[in-house]
């Protein structure tokens, strides 16, 4: 970290709100006219529309993920955690991955950490949940439900082979629906390389509290997306919810009772709750409260935006909405991104803040290989798809949205490959302790006595 006396733009979080605000204000800065410095655990930018694709294979995991050092050569990045900020000091605690905390001077505020999954306090959840917030999320699912069916089909016991067959989704918003569809479609093309698993074996259960899916999309797009799922042998229970999951023992509101190996749980998010420890004023579900330029209420060095922020919805309280805000998606981040940037560099100059205001320009989900729904805005038509043609805007539109052409061009070929080759199917789950088979190897034998003792132990367990 550089020590300097210009003045700092302190940006803390690097998702899609952090790079592109980042981005945004070193195109528009003045040579040497600021310092900018991103602090976030990761040293990467995730494209979270892609996990989905990434769990099946359909892209390589590393090109869902951006870069931060390569794509901001000109600002400081930092791996760590911001733990407090002292308003009154302009002074930020960040907490790096090894060694002491330190504190960090700023000028120029931005809070842009995101959200992270909303839980509930079920059960069994914790130990046996597994969340799509992030790329290692993404990867572990692919590998572990690939080794459900490798144990499926080694073992001779049948409710071992019940359980590991056994797919429990529970969220049926946009991260729950594509993720069931990407993995089911990823365990079907799998199962024909088993001789002893087909997909009737399997059981794949979708979970939502709502008395729908996909709602972005709407009621009809919703249903055809719950009526086409169920016709892949997805069942969908909605207006119900999980009440424990313990040792895989999945038990739902409705009475259904089931036994899984696989619990992917997708039932929406919420602001980062460190927020809380920033001083910041924060709305009744805890996101930052802002007005209609992203400046945080009260300030006027602090800017918010994305799924931390609550912001107005101009469009909405135009039509009449006086509580409208905007929805959480990669749709309004990457819009509010720029007004932020553009704000902050203004506000540095003592210019004029520029409002945000962006009409909703529809929705897509892809469902699978070939299959999706979208709903698309353009002027005062409001057009549906479903099918293939609305599984080529899903990927039309993303595809586009990735950041950088690096990580476009890549995903393109990704797919283009996939056009020639067959899917890959091999499960690395080594991946999630690498060390271990090191570790067995390489560990010292016990002493004689101990392992006389040892024996002795195990030839009375066994009597």
């Amino acid at each position: 970290m550089s020590t300097t006396e210009r003045p700092r733009i302190l940006v803390v979080g690097g998702g899609y709100v952090g790079l592109y605000a980042a981005r945004r204000i070193l195109k528009k800065m003045r040579y040497g006219e600021a310092t900018v410095t991103v602090v976030d655990p990761r040293s990467y930018m995730t494209y979270q529309p892609f996990l989905p694709e990434a769990a099946a294979g359909s892209i390589s995991p590393r090109h869902v993920v951006v870069p931060l050092r390569r794509v901001l050569p000109k600002a400081e990045v930092l791996t760590g955690r911001v733990t407090t900020i002292d308003q009154d000091r302009k002074v930020a605690t960040i907490a790096p991955l090894v060694g002491e905390a330190y504190e960090l001077p700023f000028d120029y505020l931005v809070i842009a950490m995101g959200a992270v999954s909303r839980t509930f306090p079920i059960p069994g959840l914790a130990e046996q949940g597994i969340g799509m917030k992030g790329i290692e999320e993404a990867i572990g699912l692919r590998n572990h439900v690939l080794e459900q069916l490798d144990k499926a089909d080694s073992t001779t016991d049948e409710d071992v082979r019940r359980k590991a067959l056994t797919f429990v989704f529970v969220g049926g918003g946009f991260a729950g629906a594509e993720t069931i569809g990407e993995v089911e479609d990823m365990a079907r093309d799998a199962a024909k390389y088993y001789n002893n698993v087909s997909r009737e074996d399997m059981r794949f259960i979708l979970v939502d509290a709502a008395d729908k899916i996909l709602p972005e999309v709407g009621p009809k797009l919703g249903q055809y997306g719950k009526e086409h799922l169920e016709g892949r042998g997805v069942e969908v229970y909605l207006s119900t919810s999980m009440d424990s999951c313990v040792d895989g023992h999945v038990v739902l509101k409705n009475g259904l009772e089931v036994d899984s190996s696989t619990i992917v749980w997708t039932a929406g998010v919420k602001p980062n709750p460190v927020l809380s420890r920033f001083g910041l004023p924060l709305g009744p579900r805890g996101h930052v409260d802002t007005g209609t330029t992203l400046q945080v209420q009260g300030t006027d060095y602090i800017w918010s935006a994305g799924d931390n922020a609550q912001v107005p919805d101009l469009v909405g309280r135009k039509a009449g909405n006086e509580n409208a805000w905007c929805p959480p998606n990669a749709q309004h981040a990457l819009r509010q991104a720029r007004v932020l940037g553009d704000n902050v560099i203004s506000g540095m100059r003592g210019f004029p803040q520029k409002e945000y205001s962006h009409a909703n320009k529809g929705a897509v989900a892809g469902l699978g290989l070939h299959k999706g729904v979208a709903f698309i805005v353009v002027g005062k038509m409001k057009i549906k798809l479903k099918g293939r043609l609305a599984w080529y805007m899903h990927r039309g539109y993303h595809g586009l949205a990735m950041p950088t052409w690096n990580r476009k061009i890549r995903v393109f070929a990704d797919w283009t490959l996939a056009v020639f080759l067959k899917r890959e199917v091999v499960s690395l789950g080594a991946m999630e302790t690498p060390r271990e088979e090191f570790y067995e190897a390489a560990k010292p034998a016990p002493a004689p006595a101990v392992a006389a003792a040892t024996k002795t132990e195990e030839k009375a367990k066994a009597s």
